[in-house]
């Protein structure tokens, strides 16, 4: 078996370049004799001559054609690499493709593109409401970069291959019911009554169902409500009982519902999932999620200063995700089973 050195392959296509052995220890920086000895070596590796010495210039044999063309390739692939490495650690710039939910684009995400047109001018973001499952699948299929999804801690849900995870925002379930309904002593007093839930799956539905378990709860009749506005129109319209994040809960109109003190196990998290490669998440990928962090965390302070949060807002870039495991020395990313 023949083994091949690149390197001599590049000095074959350096002399290729050339014309001559000459011109090629010039271009390279090398002696004419060094490159001689490199030639000739690789000569006997593949056992054929690969320049034709007879002329006055060095002509390529049909071997060192094609050796030649090899060694070209690796010659590119060696520039590509130096310059995805340059990028790696370089300024963000050029398109990036960032998926949220409805209430993102209401809340923060909007906020972020403006940022990002201020911290980095070369940069193009591209701001796509989208569904978790859809957003999911974009992501897999790299037609998003960024995602930020509604996910429950219980119950997270699992990463594609290639994608890394941050919880940007944490918080307690709230039971709400409408405004002229008793205030329940004990959840299962809600049992036999009328619910708005969430498609299933989704962090509201999950926190029902564990709170149902729980209590012995079966709904006389589910209402779905896909996002927060929907449930705020349902609970002022006297539908039923439902589940909200706390600081979602706070934000319900005079008269519309009652925010309940009764516990509701599991918590609610915003999650930011970001495409990654083998050195981490591209420049411009980082750049984005920075941007809708810092913009969740305004956002959050906004309203906590006009009131309208319950306690502190919990943002942060260093809430541990549920794919990490907390070991000895600190968090540790683990898949999610």
């Amino acid at each position: 078996m023949v083994e091949l050195d690149p390197k001599r392959l590049l000095i074959l296509r350096q002399i290729a370049d050339s014309g001559s052995v000459a011109g090629a220890s010039r271009a390279l920086g090398h002696t004419p004799s060094a490159v001689s000895q490199q030639l000739s070596r690789l000569e006997r590796e593949v056992g054929v001559p690969l320049v034709d010495r007879t002329g006055g210039r060095a002509e390529l044999t049909t071997a060192g054609r094609l050796l030649a063309g090899y060694g070209d390739r690796i010659g590119q692939a060696l520039q590509d690499a130096a310059r995805d490495l340059r990028a790696l650690g370089g300024a963000a710039a050029g398109p990036v493709a960032i998926g949220v939910p409805p209430p993102a684009i209401t809340f923060f995400a909007t906020t972020a593109v403006h940022l990002l047109a201020r911290t980095h001018p070369d940069l193009v973001p591209r701001l796509v409401e989208t569904g978790r499952q859809e957003g999911l699948r974009a992501l897999r299929l790299g037609e998003l970069d960024v995602l930020v999804i509604e996910d429950d801690r219980q119950e997270p849900t699992p990463l594609p291959p290639g994608v890394e995870a941050s919880v940007m925002f944490e918080d307690a379930y709230r039971l709400v019911v409408p405004a002229d309904w008793p205030s329940p002593a004990d959840p299962a007093q809600l049992s036999g009554r009328p619910w708005i839930t969430a498609p299933a799956g989704s962090p509201r539905q999950l926190a029902f169902q564990r709170l149902a378990a729980e209590h012995s709860i079966v709904p006389l009749v589910e209402h779905t409500a896909r996002y927060r506005f929907a449930v705020y129109t349902m609970l002022a319209a006297r539908l039923g009982a439902a589940i909200l994040p706390a600081n979602a809960a706070a934000l319900i109109g005079p008269g519309a519902g009652t925010v309940t003190s009764l516990p509701v196990p599991g918590s609610y998290l915003v999650r930011l999932l970001r495409r990654t490669g083998p050195w981490g998440a591209p420049p411009a990928v980082r750049a984005a999620g920075e941007a809708l962090q810092s913009a969740l965390l305004t956002a959050g302070e906004r309203l906590a200063a006009q009131g309208l949060t319950d306690g502190e807002p919990r943002v942060s870039s260093h809430l541990v995700d549920p794919g990490e495991r907390t070991a000895p020395g600190g968090p540790s990313a683990t898949p999610v089973p």
